[in-house]
């Protein structure tokens, strides 16, 4: 399946703390863009335990690639390293891959020709909009208001306050 150019991101970088917060604020700012609000801290926690242990385990400076994937309903994130480790999910452990596995739907690793890749999914189904709320209709069903409202009623376009305003009535 193609992914449109706009629901991709590959970032290059060699790993390090600034690097990693850097990262953290590009991804959140790609959610943000494709409008996953909702997604933005937990994808955020767990691409930025990948890069951490990128940094912990192949070391501080070392090249590697942060790519995010978004079909429409199910978001990617991967890094990939020149290390030929593979990474475990240790026993009773905090952070990590455990960290990654509670924050994901699904995630696993991937033996390259020179390295490894990393990844974790999240659903994220394309959020529906509902765009403008219809107007509320006043008691006793009477008409809509239309503009701005003052203790004594509506005003009307040339600033008046309209004579005889349901709003009145109410009140």
């Amino acid at each position: 399946m193609t992914v449109p150019l706009d629901r991709h991101c590959l970032v290059e970088l060699q790993v390090s703390a600034e690097r990693i917060s850097q990262l953290r604020r590009i991804v959140a700012a790609h959610l943000r863009h494709w409008s996953l609000e909702l997604h933005v801290r937990p994808v955020c926690r767990a691409a930025e335990e990948l890069l951490t242990n990128v940094q912990r385990h192949v070391g501080d400076g070392n090249a590697c690639v942060l790519e995010l994937r978004w079909t429409g309903r199910h978001l990617t994130v991967s890094v990939s390293d020149h290390d030929s480790r593979m990474p475990r999910l240790l026993d009773g452990g905090g952070g990590g891959l455990s960290r990654v596995m509670a924050l994901s739907d699904s995630w696993g690793t991937c033996r390259t020709t020179d390295g490894k890749v990393v990844w974790f999914t999240r659903y994220a189904q394309t959020p529906v909009t509902t765009g403008l709320l219809p107007r509320t209709p006043l008691p006793g069903g009477r008409t809509f208001l239309g503009g701005p409202v003052t203790e004594d009623g509506p005003v009307t376009e040339n600033g008046h306050v309209a004579e005889n305003s349901p709003v009145a009535e109410l009140v």
